[in-house]
């Protein structure tokens, strides 16, 4: 992992490193949004556009809205799994 992105996210760094030594940088790249970035619950992040292995002209990143819309999908189908309902009921 880069000097700096374990300077600016000492602890994101650790896991970050880790899914790349278990999975892979292409992995990493194709699951951050659904496997890592959601640790920016409990921790500091860096954006899928700040890791070292990431290239703008091969890999693509999702804006903030397009995050946002992900994560209300998510939770809207985890909400009709726990009620057992369908959406638009």
């Amino acid at each position: 992992m880069s000097k700096s992105l374990a300077d600016d996210y000492p602890e994101a760094a650790s896991y970050i490193q880790k899914a790349v030594d278990e999975h892979g940088e292409d992995w990493v790249l194709e699951n951050y949004y659904e496997q890592l970035y959601p640790l920016g619950q409990v921790m500091k992040m860096p954006d899928k556009e700040e890791l070292p292995f990431y290239d703008a002209d091969e890999h693509d990143a999702m804006t903030r809205e397009e995050r946002v819309e992900m994560y209300q999908a998510w939770a809207e189908y985890r909400e009709n799994l726990r009620t057992g309902t369908k959406p638009d009921e």
